[in-house]
């Protein structure tokens, strides 16, 4: 019976298995269709307006945006991947030497034409991605009084190199992605000359209060003194979504013992 019960469970694991690989969005692994990738290649354009939307460069397709990533793509059973943060598959309707129609990721059709234009390629000069938001130093001084003294705390938000990578769509209805930098956010309290309470804040540190699938896309952008009262000082740190309106205050309070506390504002 031992035997019988352990077969069963195995079976039952690898049938979990099977059904969890169904849902993933992975590369696809047939052979990709290499005449279709070399009639890619070159500068498309709407077929609506003549406005530049893509170009194919051996297994890359670039942006004429200078705020997007560049992007790796194959072409497999008349459909385009394009490989990002996840692979995304566009069905292709028509492809010949001068025209692409494609659905976009709702669905609808999108029509290309192959560039004559020679002046089209400086949309997509091989030129590093623009970062989107300015890096700039903040730093701020404030005197506090507690309920038996008054305290020292001092604030100062530090530009990173860490990039933060947006998923976002363009007019073609085509996933592409926004780089962004990221904040540290120095905290420091002092009660005369003794430091209270001292730490380097990343958004790391607020990852059990946000959602996981808004983490890696999530900036820390400021952290601003909101009250003092019996509990501590308080602070309000903000993390949000660039360019959406996707954002979350986090009540950050450090007791006068420097002990932390921290939850999501509703």
């Amino acid at each position: 019976m031992k035997v019988r019960y352990i077969i069963m469970f195995v079976a039952a694991v690898l049938v979990g298995c099977v059904s969890c690989k169904k849902n993933q969005q992975t590369t696809p692994v047939q052979p990709e269709d290499l005449r279709a990738k070399k009639l890619l290649q070159g500068v498309w354009v709407s077929a609506d307006d003549d406005s530049p939307v893509l170009m194919a460069k051996g297994d890359t397709i670039f942006y004429p945006d200078s705020t997007s990533m560049p992007v790796a793509f194959r072409i497999v059973a008349d459909t385009l991947y394009l490989i990002g943060g996840i692979t995304t598959g566009y069905p292709i309707d028509l492809q010949t030497e001068h025209a692409f129609n494609f659905r976009n990721a709702d669905g609808e059709p999108v029509k290309l034409v192959k560039s004559e234009d020679a002046t089209d390629f400086s949309y997509f000069e091989m030129q590093p991605p623009v970062v989107l938001n300015q890096r700039r130093l903040i730093k701020r001084d404030t005197i506090v009084s507690g309920p038996a003294d008054h305290y020292h705390c001092y604030v100062q938000v530090n530009p990173t190199t860490y990039k933060v990578y947006k998923t976002s769509f363009n007019d073609a209805g085509m996933e592409v992605s926004n780089v962004y930098y990221d904040n540290t956010v120095h905290l420091a309290i002092f009660r005369g000359a003794q430091r209270v309470y001292s730490h380097d804040f990343r958004k790391q540190d607020f990852a059990k209060l946000l959602p996981m699938v808004d983490m890696k896309e999530t900036i820390l952008s400021d952290m601003e003194l909101e009250s003092v009262d019996d509990s501590g000082i308080r602070y309000a740190a903000f993390l949000g979504i660039p360019d959406t309106a996707t954002s979350y205050v986090v009540e950050v309070t450090v007791g006068y013992q420097g002990k932390l506390s921290m939850k999501l504002s509703d």
